[in-house]
């Protein structure tokens, strides 16, 4: 697998192709007038010390904090996807899979370090097409094995780095395909936010059961949980977790215990 990073992912958005790709994704007419309105004639300065630069035009980058960007980002980055694709991926069930896309967090795979180059090739060509780059800077490479297999990948000349661990959407993969670590990494998480909130919730008195039910159920528990669905759920395991909660939970006076 790659992990592919963006340089500047929201920032370097064309806004004359996003145009077009919006069009090829049936948005056109008034739906399609109203989102250009939200950019057309847009200028920025520069500010330094107080001083400021004069007003220029910007004709690239998406707004930020704008609620449509994410969409409009996601629509973006779907036509690149849909225009990399290749014969190459991987297999689970009935369904062959070469990328996985969230935002502009982008993961490429494939069966062989040599599919993966080809599967990186396109996305990476697709990408300078629609005025994106890839930094390779900060995109790595990772195989899934329990011994250690070489896979050396190339955009423009440069080679990715190969790593052994690698925290995509919050979660710690590593090349053993195991979860310990990111296990260990969850209690550590909701152990230490069961730390911060101790003093300012457990033990105030004016604060009903309920209430610190509530709080626990809504911090620690998704905090401990979070990416549970990719572990194996073993005896060990499930022995942990319950550890875990078991030393997080509090005696009656000032605190709360668990039903």
């Amino acid at each position: 697998m790659c992990f592919v990073d963006l340089e500047k992912a929201f920032d370097r958005v064309p806004r004359g192709i996003l145009w077009g790709v919006l069009r090829e994704y049936g948005v056109r007419g008034p739906l399609l007038r109203a989102v250009r309105s939200l950019y057309d004639r847009s200028r920025s300065l520069v500010r330094i010390a107080g001083s400021k630069s004069d007003l220029f035009p910007v004709h690239v980058g998406l707004r930020q904090g704008c609620p449509l960007s994410p969409v409009l980002f996601i629509i973006f980055m779907d036509r690149i996807s849909r225009r990399s694709q290749g014969p190459e991926g991987v297999r689970f069930g009935n369904h062959r899979i070469s990328s996985l896309l969230f935002a502009d967090d982008v993961v490429l795979l494939a069966s062989s370090s040599q599919d993966l180059q080809h599967v990186l090739e396109r996305f990476a060509a697709e990408c300078e097409a629609a005025g994106m780059r890839i930094s390779t800077s900060k995109s790595e490479a990772m195989v899934l094995d329990r011994k250690r297999v070489a896979c050396p990948l190339r955009v423009g000349g440069e080679v990715l780095p190969q790593v052994e661990e690698f925290k995509y959407l919050g979660v710690l993969f590593t090349s053993e395909g195991k979860m310990e670590r990111e296990i260990d990494r969850r209690i550590g998480a909701a152990s230490a936010v069961m730390r911060s909130v101790y003093r300012t919730v457990v033990v105030k008195k004016e604060l009903s059961r309920k209430a610190k039910l509530s709080i626990y159920r809504s911090i620690y528990v998704p905090t401990l949980t979070y990416g549970h669905e990719l572990w194996v759920m073993t005896e060990r395991t499930r022995s942990r977790i319950q550890a875990a909660e078991m030393r997080n939970e509090f005696p009656p006076q000032g605190g709360w215990a668990l039903p």
